[in-house]
């Protein structure tokens, strides 16, 4: 992903104090990182930030992806998980995809017993909030644990 932030001169930084495990589909928590991270690259102006952060809270394992970029009204926030739904029709013809990318993010958390949510301020940006149960054993996580 740093290659698509570099085009855009947009600073990507990530945070993790420590290493937090979940159990789950490897490539399909990598999908929702890199989708969510895709999205805030897209709509986050030349010159902007996005960041990453990966904690444990109150035994959930929280990802967060965080932007400076155009932000979406407070009327499409409800919508945003909703397959094939775009907030700029236009705009979003202009970048690419479908509007399915936060429904896949979406299912994929159902999928791992998580949720996820969104808030944002138009012109200030967006935060993307996952969480999904620990793995059991984090202390010695298994093989096939995803981090």
């Amino acid at each position: 992903m740093s290659l698509l932030a570099d085009d855009k001169n947009i600073q990507v930084t990530c945070a993790a104090p420590e290493p937090v495990w979940v159990e789950g589909d490897r490539a399909r928590l990598k999908q929702v990182v890199v989708n969510l991270l895709d999205n805030a690259i897209k709509y986050t102006l030349q010159g902007g930030a996005v960041t990453l952060s990966v904690n444990s809270i109150r035994s959930k394992a929280v990802l967060e992806v965080s932007d400076n970029g155009v932000g979406i009204p407070a009327e499409a926030l409800p919508r945003v998980f909703d397959r094939f739904f775009r907030v700029d029709k236009a705009r979003s013809r202009e970048l690419g995809g479908a509007g399915l990318g936060l429904s896949i993010v979406k299912s994929i958390c159902a999928a791992h017993h998580g949720r996820v949510e969104a808030s944002s301020l138009p012109g200030q940006g967006s935060r993307f909030r996952i969480e999904l149960p620990l793995a059991a054993q984090s202390i010695n996580p298994p093989k096939d644990a995803a981090s």
